[in-house]
């Protein structure tokens, strides 16, 4: 298994605020199901809207929140945009979860108490 990106140096408090806004941009299922889409290589939102059955408001709202967790990038032609996935992004997601873990490995065991 390839190890885990390195999130940048930044606080403690700066982190978590950048990981918690990758995590909560994934919360959705229907931008899941986005990231899921995307995947594959870029896309038109006109594609995504029949993918996913969503008016163009509705999906506008996922993909901003998408963009401005850094997960999508977009790129305008013509009258049309299209959004690509941003692995990098995915990537620092599963480098927070490996500090997450190697910074308290007692805390994936069982909790007994008292």
């Amino acid at each position: 298994m390839a190890s885990p990106v390195k999130l940048q140096r930044r606080s403690p408090a700066a982190t978590r605020l950048q990981v918690s806004r990758l995590f909560h941009a994934l919360s959705d299922p229907t931008r899941l199901h986005l990231v899921e889409l995307l995947a594959d290589g870029e896309h038109c939102v006109c594609d995504l809207m029949a993918a996913v059955d969503a008016a163009q408001s509705r999906l506008s709202f996922h993909l901003k929140t998408l963009k401005d967790a850094g997960i999508v990038a977009d790129r305008k032609e013509g009258r049309w945009v299209h959004y690509r996935l941003r692995p990098e992004a995915l990537e620092e997601m599963a480098g927070a979860l490996h500090l997450v873990r190697e910074a308290r490995p007692g805390a994936w065991r069982t909790i007994t108490c008292c």
